[in-house]
């Protein structure tokens, strides 16, 4: 049985921001992340980086929400599956945490690189 509908790009479209919306109302760290992107997207073309850094800033960024509506996922997929507190469960949602770690400590790295070096 296929559970995939026909592809429709304006009821594809509705769909992401259902999960939009369900993740702003539901992930406190979505909505955070989200919030601080609000500031840290528009400071990025405030100070007096080069373009290629800016790119670089502006994906990391994005990536950073990105893989936080990944992890969201995982986390409703596995709650789906199981109530109980399982080891599979419970490494799931803490591979899925790592990840959005991962994505925060690169944006900030690359960030620490290009004001360490702006001026040189």
């Amino acid at each position: 049985m296929n559970n995939k509908p026909k592809y429709h790009l304006f009821k594809n479209t509705k769909y992401a921001l259902d999960g939009f919306l369900h993740a702003f109302k539901t992930e406190s760290s979505f909505r955070l992340e989200l919030l601080l992107a609000l500031f840290i997207l528009p400071t990025i073309f405030l100070l007096d980086f080069e373009l290629w850094q800016k790119t670089i800033l502006f994906c990391t960024a994005l990536l950073v929400l990105i893989v936080e509506l990944l992890n969201s996922a995982i986390e409703n997929v596995v709650d789906l599956v199981t109530k109980e507190i399982h080891p599979l469960a419970k490494n799931a949602k803490d591979i899925g945490a790592t990840a959005v770690m991962f994505s925060i400590a690169l944006h900030l790295a690359c960030w620490l690189i290009f004001i360490v070096t702006l001026n040189k």
